[in-house]
């Protein structure tokens, strides 16, 4: 097989929208994204909400774009299929949350609901943890815990501790549930292999071990953002004993990634200390070896970019800075956590840590130096690389360090595509969904905030080839989404995409399709 090599460069959190007030992409100085657009085909892409298979009016995420531009079709994501059995009502009747429920009530033991306290939708809703209340009250389980994780990243800083009035009301209402600790995600959520981090959030559930004590939830929140808010443990009303063995510990965010360091932990601490009848449970299904229950299993995504990469022998390089990993192999694999023969990942170790702000340039110019080393390889047909900086630095919340961030990112582009064209590769550049190009946000009192979230914006795609390919003229606005990454990608490899992706190729490539075999 004659295969045309490239590289498929996914710019992290790189969003179209028009220049303005809170635009970082648009303000950078980025002659070579700019070289780019004016002469090589492009096209917008949606990235959120129904089109990569989300809730509708949903913004995208790193997670579901890698995953559906690896699938080559929308899937329903964990959130879509929780949300679905929370509006219909199964969620409070599921028959394991039931079953739970009940066991916790003939026992006297409590129940305890860990979750994001926001409703982003990225990794949480807060409207779910209301269904799951309502469950353990229709089992009149005697004591419900609630330990509630402050966002500020997902939804605009400075915001938790309406949300966690939302969630006392929502307590209320069910008639059961009372809030016993508060922390940061920045804590409780951390998936850079910060120990020490997760440790302060493991410890606060587990034995009721804060950095400080608050009356009150809303007393809880401090002057040090959202997500920094320090372990704090509750003692305006009944009085908080950790977790009992016996216990049920149900965790309620519906995204994997930032949640399974803390279950982990947590199940380490229950089982070190002799706490090994406390139940696990997940709202949906997490990535990790710790035993749980999940109430919501996952959707298929096997039949994706790297299983036809795989069946057809050709040799692929993975590579990303720490931050973006996963999402180049697991993600974009189908969930799959299995490096394959024809496959070679490249984790590029974080240079500064978490400063962000102080180091927007993070260690993008050893990801493009090993893209570029990459590309020089004639027996690699395909290198798939994130570009972490727009959407990483981003998410600070601070502009002019995201504006640095879409700059160096510009340059690493630059260089990359150079390479590229020496090599006679094709460059397919891509956002996985917006984020820099709308940094601020309106609350409903009109204040004007930094905002560090993803936005509904759709991302650009641009092909730069030595053949002069082009995009299809004639595609439908319904197919102008992410999972049109895949049959692209093997369109300009040279190799058939499986029937199983729904997607069309933007190559307009005569639609054909492998039959699929499961």
């Amino acid at each position: 097989m004659t295969l045309s090599p490239g590289i498929l460069l996914i710019l992290d959190g790189w969003g179209e929208a028009a220049p303005g007030p809170g635009n970082a992409v648009a303000a950078a100085s980025t002659p070579h994204l700019d070289g780019l657009r004016a002469r090589c085909p492009s096209v917008l892409l949606q990235a959120s909400g129904t089109a990569v298979g989300l809730p509708e009016g949903v913004v995208g995420n790193s997670e579901i774009g890698h995953l559906v531009m690896g699938a080559g079709r929308p899937l329903e994501y964990d959130s879509l299929l929780v949300q679905r059995q929370a509006e219909s009502g199964a969620l409070r009747k599921h028959t394991a949350l039931a079953a739970a429920c009940s066991r916790l009530a003939s026992s006297g033991r409590a129940l305890h609901v860990v979750g994001l306290c926001s409703d982003g939708r990225i990794h949480s809703d807060l409207s779910h943890i209301g269904e799951l209340l309502g469950a353990a009250a229709d089992a009149s389980v005697s004591q419900v815990w609630l330990h509630a994780i402050t966002d500020g990243r997902d939804v605009a800083d400075g915001t938790a501790a309406d949300y966690l009035r939302r969630l006392r009301k929502m307590a209320d209402t069910a008639g059961t549930g009372t809030i016993a600790t508060v922390i940061g995600r920045n804590y409780a959520m951390d998936k850079s292999g910060r120990r020490d981090l997760t440790e302060h959030a493991a410890g606060l559930i587990a034995d009721a071990v804060g950095e400080r004590t608050a009356p009150d939830e809303v007393a809880a929140v401090g002057s040090e953002g959202d997500g920094w808010i320090a372990s704090t443990v509750l003692n305006g009303g009944p009085v908080y004993p950790g977790i009992v063995d016996g216990d049920a510990v149900l965790f309620a965010n519906f995204r994997s990634d930032r949640t399974t360091p803390l279950v982990d932990l947590l199940h380490e601490r229950l089982e070190s200390s002799g706490r090994t009848q406390v139940r696990l449970l997940s709202l949906a299904q997490y990535d990790t070896d710790t035993p749980l229950e999940t109430l919501v299993e996952r959707a298929d995504a096997s039949g994706g970019l790297a299983d036809v990469l795989d069946e057809h022998g050709v040799r692929s390089v993975r590579i990303a800075e720490h931050e973006k990993f996963e999402h180049v192999t697991f993600f974009i694999n189908g969930r799959s956590a299995v490096e394959r023969p024809c496959e070679q990942h490249q984790r590029v170790p974080s240079a500064f840590g978490p400063q962000y702000v102080e180091h927007p340039q993070m260690n993008l110019g050893e990801v493009a130096n090993q893209v570029i080393e990459a590309s020089a390889s004639s027996d690699i047909p395909l290198v798939i690389a994130n570009l972490a900086n727009i959407d990483v630095v981003g998410h600070t919340g601070d502009y002019e360090a995201t504006v640095r961030a879409a700059e160096v990112t510009d340059e690493a582009v630059g260089r990359i595509c150079r390479a590229a064209a020496e090599h006679g590769r094709w460059v397919a550049l891509v956002g996985d969904h917006g984020n820099a190009e709308q940094m601020t946000q309106t609350g409903a009192d009109g204040t004007v905030r930094p905002y560090g979230g993803h936005t509904h914006n759709p991302v650009p795609f641009v092909l730069a080839a030595p053949d002069g390919r082009r995009l299809a003229a004639d595609l439908s606005p319904q197919s102008l989404a992410l999972p049109a990454v895949a049959p692209t990608v093997l369109d300009l490899l040279g190799v058939q995409a499986p029937s199983i992706m729904s997607a069309p190729s933007l190559l307009g490539g005569a639609g054909s399709r492998a039959e699929h075999k499961d």
